[in-house]
């Protein structure tokens, strides 16, 4: 057990940072072969340690945290941070699991609400862009979608070392995901249109801009810079522009599908756009805030994270 932890502990501590893909891919193979009672307690352990360290990342969790609940006390906050971070491992526990996950079982444990707002539109033939916040488990939600809504393209950053992109992108695509890389190929934006004019699904993670062409916007009551691309993809398209938040409930995930945010003109349009998914991140996070897994900066006014 101290070694089969050791690599879990060098997995979850290697793919936050991107350092190596050695503790990644090790522990990608070895988990799945554990009971699931016993790798989710495992994790726990992982991610009890990994809060005691107070490693930059747990600390900008935090500092993002506090901008979503401004209202609890430092030690309510701190028993928030440590929530966040077991859930944190057990989105990675889940994904190290999900290629081995019977399929049934994975529809079973998933719940929707509203799930018809997608549906309709591709029962129309038309596409749709979902943004999505990094909540709960975005892959478990993708691999739902492609078995039970439709098969998806989103885009994913391009990691390094080279072999642990690839490694990421080939289990996507297991599960029925087309990945395109962010940087360093062909252009995705060109792609992901010709996808959706030809009324195909597109999710988009969104509660973090890395293409630093974001605008700016009031997430949480505090201001945030998010990608405008899923705004831009909708309204080039003519596509709905569905937020879909995440949360865990016990040993299932429930997916929100929230109203389509309308399109609007202009440079001005994209921000108004954005804001509308800010405004559904915002309730989401307001609400399950122990399952935003964002250890990276958000919010404007924060100063880096030493």
């Amino acid at each position: 057990m101290p070694r089969l932890l050791a690599g879990a502990r060098s997995a979850a501590d290697s793919a936050a940072a991107h350092a190596t893909a050695a503790g990644y891919l090790s522990g990608w193979r070895v988990v799945r072969l554990l009971p699931e009672r016993r790798a989710q307690a495992l994790f726990r352990r992982v991610g009890d340690e990994v809060y005691r360290r107070r490693g930059a990342g747990v600390r900008r969790l935090r500092a993002n945290l506090r901008r979503v609940r401004p209202d609890l006390s430092d030690a309510d906050l701190e028993d928030l941070t440590r929530e966040a971070v077991r859930s944190y491992l057990r989105y990675w526990c889940e994904t190290f699991r999900l290629p081995s996950w019977p399929l049934a079982d994975l529809v079973r444990r998933t719940r929707t609400v509203d799930e018809h707002l997608v549906r309709e539109a591709l029962a129309l033939g038309r596409g749709v862009v979902v943004p999505l916040p990094h909540m709960a488990n975005w892959d478990w939600a993708g691999a739902w979608a492609c078995a039970e809504v439709s098969p998806l393209w989103t885009v994913a950053e391009r990691l390094r070392p080279e072999r642990l992109y690839d490694e990421f992108v080939a289990y996507r695509r297991t599960l029925g995901m087309t990945i395109l890389p962010l940087s360093g190929g062909e252009a995705a934006f060109p792609r992901l249109e010709g996808w959706v004019r030809a009324g195909g699904l597109v999710c988009l993670l969104a509660d973090r801009d890395l293409t630093r062409t974001g605008v700016e916007v009031r997430l949480c009551d505090a201001a945030a810079r998010l990608p405008r691309g899923p705004a831009l993809l909708a309204r080039r398209t003519g596509a709905p522009l569905v937020p879909v938040t995440l949360h865990y409930e016990g040993e299932t995930m429930t997916l929100t599908f929230h109203p389509a945010v309308p399109h609007a003109d202009g440079e001005d349009g994209l921000q108004v756009m954005t804001q509308g998914v800010a405004d559904a991140f915002t309730r989401a996070l307001r609400e399950h805030p122990q399952d935003w897994h964002m250890m990276q900066r958000v919010f404007v006014d924060d100063p880096p994270t030493g």
